[in-house]
């Protein structure tokens, strides 16, 4: 699927969290909490943001599509053929994002500025602290550390 026909599958879908979510999200992160970052399936996108999408409101937006690389190099390239600069901007392409985000709640996504060609990695928002994925599992950083935010559900 080339990246035209990706992006005619964009839209921002109206994502509900359920019922459940509570406990859902924190079943995720329990889950998610002792696994290392890994290019192969569990970063930023895939391994935490979608994650706590899905467990979240039982929807992935990104489908299937998102996760076709296995190193930093080969990710990049794959947001850029899909047409994103970066990672809050393919983010914002799935999720309405907040005018600031100290507007964000529990279980809403970040985007943290990183020194790398990614430009952002994608965050959880957790009361005043940001989950993130750290070589040894799951870390967390300061709620300003966030530029962007993006409402999930």
């Amino acid at each position: 699927m080339g990246a035209e026909e990706i992006m005619t599958l964009i839209r921002k879908p109206s994502l509900i969290r359920k019922e459940t979510w509570i406990a859902d999200y924190h079943a995720v992160i329990d889950t998610i909490r002792r696994r290392p970052f890994d290019w192969a399936g569990h970063d930023c996108a895939t391994g935490l943001a979608l994650k706590v999408v899905e467990a979240m409101t039982g929807q992935n937006p990104a489908g299937d599509w998102l996760g076709d690389y296995r190193d930093a190099a080969s990710a990049y390239r794959h947001l850029r053929g899909l047409g994103f600069a970066d990672l809050a901007d393919l983010a914002a392409a799935f999720l309405p994002e907040y005018g600031h985000p100290s507007d964000a709640h529990i279980g809403d996504l970040a985007a943290i500025p990183v020194d790398t060609p990614f430009c952002h990695a994608l965050g959880v928002i957790n009361g005043e602290r940001i989950f993130v994925l750290s070589e040894t599992g799951l870390a967390s950083v300061d709620r300003q550390t966030a530029v962007r935010a993006f409402k999930v559900g």
